[in-house]
Formats: structure tokens, C-alpha cells, sequence
């Protein structure tokens, strides 16, 4: 129904625009780039939509403001990472607190207790340990996992995303094997030796992988997100915990994202019950900050195993993991801000968001489909909700998603980068929400002419 064409030409309309709209944030790029490669701090900035980034002047809330003064409603959130708005007073108030008293010491602070039993309660692991972000904290339980199996390989979901996890960029070609996904940078072996990937919401593909006996850890979002949100089937997760336990695999949820579900995640929600889970992002309120929980049978195989005097240099830890003003910043957003209470406002926001957006599908029948997880949702460019990672990525239009991000940037939002999903925070109103249904439902009246 979207003539390709006019596509083109609205896409170089608004392309103009952002130029027009943003000559400082177009100054400092040029200055940028003269410093750093591509004119940004990390490569994939560059990937956002315009002819530059924007330069961020000041984010609070559900809204930041660019060196141009423009105003926007903040979707993305960091992607998760200010899933609590932008520098709640709690967490800043414990931050400031804390820095006063010191950032980083190597030495445990009360603060340790609380968070530790705040996650306790929220995912029903009993034991935590901290690191400085998610991919950190699977990293770390990889290598638990091998070293309590003896055994090499790690399954992941095709599609997936775990961070720069080395073990997670591996992919499925047209027969089925385990191969380097495209844009893998210096990958450190062939994927085949230490990953094997299965697709997501198939069962008998896990079993087949989990066969072979060589299998040290199954790693997965208990719904995908970074390629698309994707659902899982009815009890096909409590079965994949199942037959990790019959063929003595661990079992590790990443939670990052989807802790969008509740405050929980989808692991209380669901009653799920990992040897392991991971989790960053969000729990500190934009503080760099991960953690993963671990029950007292793997903690108390993990003592009879790894001898004290070498965890210092084991590939364990870090020096500012656990340290004092991560773990602050995370007793308060965890006490604080992403409360019951701000997840059930949340989580309300996200569904009228899903609304909003499939009453605008349905109204120009574009054959699209919109999920939801929790606070979160995203259309995707397909009628039916994608079962798999692969289905995701292959509903994918570049071009199309291209020119949504930047038109509604244009006109004053921003979604996730890469694909076309929202997320909700304490501090999104239902104003906020109902201005973006509109600027949708003007942007799809001329996709369709």
C-alpha cells in the first residue's frame, strides 16, 4: 500500500527538515568530528536518523531537550537504561548523598544488603553479586556455568541480544548450523565452537541442541526484544527450565529489558525458576549497574569449585563492580521509583500507547501488528504477532523505519533506535501518549496518500 517512491520523497523532505531544524546540533557534529570516529562516543550513535545525531542538552522526566532548544517526549529511555525517567529525585538524592561519601572503595556497603534482598524478593533467587553492566554479568555466569559442567557450549535464541557477549552473535544459516552472524567485529573463534542456537518458542529444536551433552548453559530473554518483541507460547518457558534440569544445563534469564513486564520481570510473573538471571540497565537509573541472582545449590557448587585466592584474576568481576555509588543509586530506584505502584501506571500507559497505535493500523489498514510486553510495545510491519527471532528480523523494512524514526523525531518523539518500540516510565503521562497516537495517525495518513 506505500508507494516506494513517494516514500523516497518524503523521506528527503524530511530529511531537510531535521537540517533546518537543528543547525547547532549539525555545528557540533562537525566539530565531533574532528575528535572522535564518525563524529559520535560509541560507533552506533551514528546509526541514528538525520544527517547527524543529536546533541543533548538537558533530560528529565519523560523529556529531553537538544542543543537547539527543541522540546521531546522521550520513549526511548535509554533503551531501558532511564526506563525510570530521566534522573528521578529519588535516585539522584541517593546519588548525591553517596558521592559525598565516596564512589567506589572495594569494600561492601550497607547498600549491598538492601539491594540484594530487594532482588531476593522481586525474582525469587536468593543470592546476588554485582557487576558494572548485564553483558558483564552474563559474561560472568557463562563462565560459571562452564566451569561447574566442564562442558563448552552455550545456547542461545537466534536473533537474540545479551550485550557484546562473544558467545551471543551466532545465527542459524538456511540448513540449520550454528554460524558467525553478520557484522560480528573480531570475533574471537568460529560461533560453532561455543554457542548453539535454537530457535525461539521451539521446543523440540532446545532438545535436539541440549542432546548432544555438551550443552553448559542455555541463555535467553524470556521474551525476545532487541530484534522486536517477541512472545513466548504458552508454558514454553517453564519446559525449556525443564529440559535444562534433564540434560544438567543451567538455565540464565536476561531480564534487562523485559522487566518491562512488572517488577519482577516475567520471571515472577511467570513463576519462572532460572538457575541464574541477569539484569542492568534500568535497576540503577541510568547509573551504569548489573547484577545476576544465583540459587544456594549453584552458589554452593560455585565455592567448591573456584579456589578464594584466584577470583581476583579468573575472569570474575571487576574493579568497580559492586561499587558504592552503583549500588546506592540501585537501592533507591529499586525502593523508590520502579515501585509496584509506578509499574501498574506504567504498564496501563503502555497498553493505552498499544491502543492508540493499533486503532491507527486498523483505521488505515496497513497490515501491521503492534505487541505488548508490559510498559513496552511495538508494531512491527507484519498482520500477525513474529513467533520466532528470525520471523522478526525478516518483517524488518529498513527504508520504512528510517523515515517513522525520523518523522516522528521531527515532530517531536523518540522511539527505540532500529526498530519501532516505545517504552513507559514513572514519568510518562497519558498526554504524552495520546500527542503520539496523533502525530502516528497523521504520519500514516500520508504513508498510505
Amino acid at each position: 500500500m506505500i508507494d516506494r517512491l513517494r516514500l523516497s520523497e518524503m523521506m528527503l523532505r524530511e530529511e531537510s527538515r531535521f537540517i533546518a531544524d537543528h543547525p547547532k546540533s549539525g555545528a557540533l557534529f562537525e566539530q565531533a568530528k574532528l575528535v572522535m570516529p564518525g563524529g559520535v562516543p560509541m560507533s552506533w550513535m551514528a546509526k541514528w536518523p538525520g544527517e547527524f545525531p543529536l546533541f543533548v542538552e538537558e533530560a528529565s522526566g519523560a523529556r529531553f531537550i537538544d542543543a537547539d532548544q527543541r522540546v521531546y517526549v522521550d520513549f526511548c529511555l535509554g533503551d531501558t537504561g532511564s526506563m525510570t525517567g530521566h534522573s528521578p529525585l529519588s535516585t539522584i538524592g541517593a546519588i548525591r548523598d553517596q558521592v559525598g561519601r565516596g564512589i567506589t572503595v572495594m569494600l561492601p556497603t550497607v547498600d549491598a544488603i538492601a539491594v540484594s534482598q530487594e532482588l531476593a524478593e522481586r525474582f525469587g533467587l536468593p543470592l546476588w553479586q554485582f557487576t558494572v553492566s548485564a553483558t558483564d554479568a552474563n559474561r560472568h555466569v557463562i563462565r560459571y556455568s562452564r566451569a561447574l559442567t566442564n562442558r563448552s557450549k552455550i545456547i542461545v535464541i537466534d536473533r537474540c541480544y545479551h550485550g557484546s557477549v562473544d558467545e551471543t552473535f551466532a545465527t542459524l544459516d538456511p540448513m540449520g548450523n550454528t554460524v558467525t552472524r553478520e557484522g560480528n567485529i573480531g570475533a574471537p573463534v568460529s560461533l560453532d565452537r561455543t554457542t548453539r542456537v535454537v530457535e525461539f518458542n521451539d521446543l523440540a529444536a532446545m532438545e535436539s541442541a541440549l542432546a548432544h551433552g555438551d550443552v553448559a548453559a542455555i541463555l535467553m530473554e524470556p521474551a525476545m526484544t532487541n530484534v522486536g518483541i517477541v512472545l513466548p507460547k504458552e508454558g514454553y518457558l517453564q519446559k525449556v527450565g525443564e529440559l535444562a534440569k534433564k540434560y544438567g544445563a543451567f538455565w540464565i534469564i536476561d531480564e534487562t529489558h523485559t522487566i518491562s513486564a512488572g517488577v519482577g520481570g516475567m520471571t515472577k510473573e511467570l513463576a519462572l525458576r532460572p538457575d541464574f538471571l541477569t539484569i542492568g540497565k534500568a535497576i540503577a537509573g541510568g547509573i551504569p549497574a548489573g547484577t545476576f541472582g544465583m540459587t544456594h545449590e549453584v552458589a554452593s557448587a560455585i565455592k567448591s569449585k573456584v579456589e578464594l585466592d584466584l577470583v581476583d584474576t579468573g575472569g570474575i568481576g571487576g574493579t568497580l563492580a559492586g561499587n558504592a555509588l552503583g549500588l546506592a543509586a540501585m537501592r533507591a530506584t529499586l525502593t523508590q521509583v520502579l515501585t509496584p505502584a509506578a509499574f501498574k501506571r506504567m504498564i496501563a500507559l503502555g497498553n493505552h500507547w498499544c491502543d492508540g497505535v493499533d486503532q491507527v493500523i486498523a483505521e488505515f489498514n496497513l497490515g501491521w501488528h503492534c505487541s505488548r510486553l508490559g510498559a513496552r510495545g511495538e508494531y512491527v510491519f507484519q498482520p500477525t504477532a513474529p513467533k520466532t527471532g528470525r520471523e522478526a528480523y525478516d518483517a524488518g523494512d529498513t527504508e520504512l523505519e528510517k523515515y517513522i524514526h525520523l518523522r516522528l523525531l521531527n515532530d517531536g518523539f523518540l522511539i527505540t533506535p532500529f526498530h519501532n518500540m516505545a517504552l513507559m516510565s514513572p514519568a510518562t503521562t497519558e498526554a504524552d501518549v495520546n500527542s503520539h497516537t496523533e502525530a502516528f495517525r497523521i504520519m500514516c495518513h500520508e504513508l498510505v496518500g
